[in-house]
């Protein structure tokens, strides 16, 4: 197995500053996104927001643990890169687009090598349902979190 990509894209009816301060505020994600379970932020940038996180996903197979390391362009992009973990690579990203009369739209990416080991558990079928809990987990929960619905 190579390497897990995928983005999913929502639209949002709620203001960007809300949806983009929601997405920032690494240290209550695991709140709303299904795979995160915990983050430990280890750094902060100068504007307070995190730069540095242990985090662990539950990628349906198995937990993971990766350091994360953050870069933030206010209300249009969050990225985010592996500096060491579980998996080979791991590198993700947030983009918003303000479409008008408070209608954002919202794209969650992930890119994944899961290395050897764990790419042999992602074989056949899981590996779609593995990408659709990543990818749909954060994006939807987005959206209910920033609409209020949850």
């Amino acid at each position: 197995m190579g390497v897990l990509r995928g983005e999913r894209t929502v639209e949002i009816q709620a203001p960007l500053v809300r949806c983009y301060a929601i997405a920032a505020d690494i240290d209550r994600a695991a709140s709303w996104q299904a795979a995160l379970q915990d983050v430990d932020v280890l750094q902060r940038d100068g504007e307070g927001r995190a730069s540095s996180v242990d985090a662990e996903f539950d990628a349906r197979v198995r937990t993971i643990r990766a350091r994360l390391r953050f870069s933030y362009r206010e209300h249009e992009r969050i990225d985010w890169k592996q500096d060491h973990g579980d998996v080979k690579a791991l590198i993700g990203w947030w983009r918003f687009e303000e479409l008008g009369d408070k209608l954002i739209r919202a794209t969650y990416g992930l890119e994944v090598d899961p290395g050897m080991m764990l790419g042999m558990l992602l074989r056949g079928g899981m590996e779609d349902r593995v990408r659709e809990f990543l990818l749909g987990g954060a994006a939807e929960g987005l959206k209910e979190r920033a609409e209020g619905t949850g």
